[in-house]
């Protein structure tokens, strides 16, 4: 994105001009998503689980939706793959989901689901 922009704290669109054209390109590759392999690698993500939140939408979290937190989050998950584009508060229901059911089978049918949407250019990232 570029410095000193005017609108702040909303996720860039598809036109946004606050987006340069590499940054259009990373995020439709999903390959800004890319850096948190570092996470991965020091044990504080996983490859597949909640998103991360940030702290001043998790701190307004009920005690149901708090359950999310229960497991690493996650490179790619539940939700991702089942509907990426709604904003992420409207997908607790899917991480509570993938809480109760994590398994290997799980994950795996996740990481094929994330690749296959890569692959595609739809990003599941």
């Amino acid at each position: 994105m570029y410095l000193n922009s005017s609108r702040h704290g909303r996720k860039p669109g598809p036109n946004d001009d606050r987006v340069t054209r590499v940054g259009r390109f990373l995020r439709r590759t999903s390959l800004d998503e890319l850096p948190q392999c570092f996470n991965i690698l020091r044990g504080e993500m996983s490859l597949v689980g909640p998103r991360p939140e940030q702290l001043v939408f998790a701190a307004r979290y009920l005690d149901w939706q708090r359950r999310r937190f229960t497991v690493k989050p996650g490179l790619t998950g539940w939700w991702q793959v089942n509907g990426r584009k709604q904003p992420m508060y409207e997908h607790i229901d899917e991480d509570i989901y993938y809480v109760e059911h994590c398994s290997l089978w799980l994950d795996f049918i996740i990481l094929c689901r994330t690749v296959q949407a890569v692959l595609s250019g739809k990003g599941a990232v």
